[in-house]
């Protein structure tokens, strides 16, 4: 399908090919391990085995691709299944990766407890500050990563700027998609040189499914990535690739959603006397907002919140809302709120990427908008 079509129309079409035996409009899910061959050598349509290829997933691929305008993607089991994937691609013991003061739990659990412990080192620098990456970079660097929106304190990096740095540096830049979509922001296009996604999130949408991917613009590193995931084995199966192919039909219109309730949300936020702080990069007094702006088409469904009587408070919080479900994850089409500090950040107690005890996260589904905002205001009391 062609590049020029818009993201609503390739979200629906591109790999969405019908199926040429019956002329099902929805690609079938190829439920199968292995393949009759044509002879020996003779793969028909190039699949042999579903770890090496896989119709479905073949189809999500391509789907991931155009709508990241890359080259090549690749689905995965989970998000930190691609991650993992990317980075025994990438590096070897002895190099050097800067990484966010700010990102997922499992993401700073992957460098620190993991990565490490192959030989590769990791330096924390604030990304939205383009002289603190600088530096942070040393001759060994080979990636800067990036969250941008950043989870959960909602930083937002200038991709464009920080691609520069990298590249001068002979560095490859990874942007981790996953808060924004590629329906609000597309990093290739800025300059970075892999886009990561756990697709469990809005890609997937509906809280069914795990999932992950990574998308280039490069093929010769669409090649390399290819082989390792293959030698590994972490791929998505046919059922979880269909599930979340079924999901991007529908990113844009829930997106538009899930950011009109997140302004919502946010505006009452900034108005409740027991908010200290709201994180939202649409609030025009956010420090990230101008370049946000910039790089995003809009601001996404991703809410944080400090609670003005501290970590029990916020606690207390969590555990007063009733439409809002407590529950980690993110980006279903139900709104769901944590306690970051105890749950899914926990792993990074103690580590610069520690966050704020008083930190509640939201992630605001497509529910009525004022329901939430009467959630919200019964929680906080």
């Amino acid at each position: 399908m062609s590049d020029q079509h818009s993201f609503e129309t390739l979200a629906i079409h591109a790999g969405n090919t019908a199926d040429p035996l019956t002329g099902a409009v929805v690609p079938p899910i190829y439920q199968v391990s292995t393949y009759k061959q044509d002879g020996v050598g003779g793969l028909r349509g190039g699949y042999e085995y579903s770890r090496s290829a896989n119709p479905t997933r073949t189809a999500l691929e391509e789907n991931l691709a155009a709508l990241e305008g890359g080259r090549r993607g690749l689905a995965f089991a989970s998000g930190l299944a691609a991650e993992d994937c990317l980075l025994r691609t990438l590096l070897t013991p002895g190099d050097h990766v800067v990484i966010p003061n700010d990102a997922y739990g499992g993401t700073f659990r992957l460098f620190a407890k993991v990565a490490t412990r192959w030989g590769v080192e990791f330096s924390v620098a604030d990304t939205s500050d383009v002289a603190a990456v600088r530096a942070a970079l040393t001759p060994r660097t080979k990636v800067v990563w990036v969250e941008t929106p950043s989870n959960p304190l909602l930083g937002i990096t200038d991709i464009a700027a920080v691609a520069q740095v990298a590249r001068e540096a002979g560095a490859r830049l990874v942007v981790d998609n996953t808060f924004a979509s590629p329906y609000l922001q597309q990093p290739l296009a800025l300059g970075a040189d892999v886009v990561v996604h756990s697709t469990t999130k809005y890609m997937g949408g509906h809280s069914d499914v795990v999932g992950g991917a990574l998308v280039v613009g490069d093929p010769e590193l669409g090649e390399e990535l290819a082989f390792h995931q293959n030698a590994m084995g972490a791929v998505a199966g046919p059922f979880d690739a269909w599930l979340v192919l079924r999901g991007i039909k529908t990113l844009a219109v829930r997106m538009d959603r899930h950011t009109e309730n997140a302004t919502k949300v946010a505006d009452l936020l900034t108005r409740h006397p027991k908010v200290s702080q709201v994180l939202y990069p649409g609030l025009p007094e956010h420090p990230g907002h101008e370049v946000a702006a910039k790089q995003m088409t809009a601001f996404g469904g991703m809410v944080s919140f400090r609670v003005a009587d501290g970590e029990e408070a916020a606690v207390e919080v969590c555990n007063r809302a009733k439409l809002f479900t407590l529950g980690e994850s993110l980006g279903g089409v139900e709104s769901l709120l944590e306690h970051p500090g105890r749950m899914t950040h926990a792993s990074a107690a103690g580590s610069p990427l520690e966050v704020p005890a008083d930190l509640v996260r939201l992630s605001v589904g497509i529910e009525n908008g004022d329901d939430l905002v009467a959630d919200l205001t019964q929680a906080l009391g």
